[in-house]
């Protein structure tokens, strides 16, 4: 009995393996199947596209403007016609089949504000192109008639940063103008961006709406509030030929000491008066010198700022400390998370300034991104790193661990409203400012 089972399982074993087989083998077949004819229908999906490109194109190109005229009431309300017209057709209705025609009536009345075309001359103006926060600023739109008949009312939209200023254009003769005046909140460090204008023609409903474009977008610069320092601020400038250094070179003007020659040795550096006298050949060394060159950093990490508002009292202080490094003709390069910033003139850095923006998602590691920009500059004698009172002295310190010891790292601490002071935390000189006005005192009291 025992040897009959074992041999029932035995086949049944086998029978279980040949039927795992076939059935592998029919879904692999149906996966080749499958794939061949994926491979036989891509080539004529392929050619029936290459063959309908050159009809769809002119159809799209014609059809485009037409659609785009529809706004989103349009579109709900050629919907609801359709769907309206077609349900009381089909349920008979009437009330259906009426509020269908209704909403195509509203449609074919919204289709007559679309008709006349203008003939515009559109000039848009920002003066002063640049202000610092809280300056005036002011817009102007000029709108000239330029064709040879008298052109009919329209209404012009302009965007304004986040705003949209909306004119009345009357009708006009040929060849006169219209101007509209603007004010530009500047209440805020930003890029504001103007324009571009619009010519607008459509019902109030918003059910068909057709633009026109006439100009290009104007940017308005919204400086930081800067704090005018001395001359060589934080002592960056140390002589007009450069800061003497430890290391020891072979060409460089501070003389260090004389050493016997090796071969290689430049015959330049021979010193010949100690030679003769010696009877060996006596090469000279030298200190290098380097070139006052700062590295100012700024975090722009929402979690190492308590606020909006002592953010932009860090951005002042950086573009403060950089504008007069520019000034000074002093080599700058200024990093945040984001990137680096243009230093070629103080009005390009602020410029840039302008633009910098309170991340609050988080981004690279601060360390990080310095790293990246000591690998490609050369080490700079002095180097500021701008964080908020949000930020523990373990980050900042793991910024300045980066550089050598001939680095002298300078920590701006910012936080609103706090007392100014000065302290350090080994070779690392830590600045607590709380107000723009503190920045003058700390750089004189600063000994780097």
């Amino acid at each position: 009995m025992t040897t009959l089972l074992s041999g029932a399982a035995t086949r049944l074993q086998r029978s279980g393996a040949v039927a795992g087989r076939a059935l592998a083998g029919a879904r692999g077949g149906a996966a080749v199947r499958g794939r061949a004819a994926l491979a036989r229908v891509q080539p004529v999906v392929a050619r029936a596209g290459r063959a309908a490109a050159p009809v769809a194109r002119p159809v799209a190109a014609a059809v485009g403007p037409v659609l785009g005229v529809v706004g989103a009431v349009g579109w709900f309300v050629i919907v609801g016609a359709l769907a309206s017209g077609i349900a009381g057709a089909l349920l008979g209705w009437p009330e259906l089949t009426y509020l269908s025609l209704t909403l195509l009536g509203a449609l074919a009345i919204s289709a007559v504000f679309l008709i006349g075309r203008a003939e515009y001359r559109v000039a848009l103006e920002l003066e002063p192109p640049r202000v610092t926060v809280g300056d005036r600023a002011y817009g102007r739109l000029v709108v000239a008639n330029s064709a040879a008949r008298r052109s009919l009312p329209s209404r012009m939209e302009l965007p304004v940063g986040a705003g949209l200023a909306e004119f009345t254009i009357p009708s006009l003769a040929p060849e006169a103008e219209h101007d509209e005046l603007f004010a530009v909140p500047t209440h805020r460090r930003a890029v504001i961006v103007a324009g571009p204008a619009l010519t607008v023609r459509g019902d109030q409903l918003g059910i068909l709406r057709r633009t026109v474009r006439w100009t290009d977008p104007v940017e308005l610069f919204v400086h930081p509030l800067i704090s005018r320092l001395q001359s060589s601020a934080a002592g960056l400038v140390r002589d007009l030929e450069g800061e003497i250094t430890p290391v020891i070179t072979s060409n460089d003007i501070a003389f260090h000491a004389l050493r016997a020659y090796e071969p290689g040795d430049p015959l330049r550096n021979v010193h010949w008066r100690t030679s003769a006298r010696t009877g060996q050949l006596m090469v000279r060394q030298f200190n290098e010198t380097r070139r006052s060159e700062l590295l100012l950093v700024q975090s722009i990490q929402g979690r190492s700022w308590a606020d909006d508002d002592e953010f932009e009292l860090g951005v002042s202080v950086m573009a403060s400390l950089g504008v007069q490094v520019v000034r000074d003709a002093t080599r700058l390069t200024v990093v945040t998370e984001s990137g680096m910033l243009r230093t070629a003139t103080p009005t390009t850095l602020l410029d840039d300034t302008s633009r910098i923006e309170l991340q609050p998602l988080q981004q690279r590691p601060l360390r990080a991104v310095v790293r990246d920009i000591t690998r490609r500059t050369p080490a700079p004698s002095v180097m500021v790193l701008v964080i908020g009172s949000q930020t523990t002295i373990e980050e900042a310190r793991s910024v300045t661990s980066l550089f050598r010891g001939d680095t002298q790292s300078i920590v701006m601490r910012v936080e609103q409203g706090a007392n100014p002071g000065l302290s350090r935390i080994g070779q690392t000189v830590v600045a607590t400012i709380g107000s723009l006005s503190d920045l003058r005192g700390i750089i004189r009291a600063v000994k780097p």
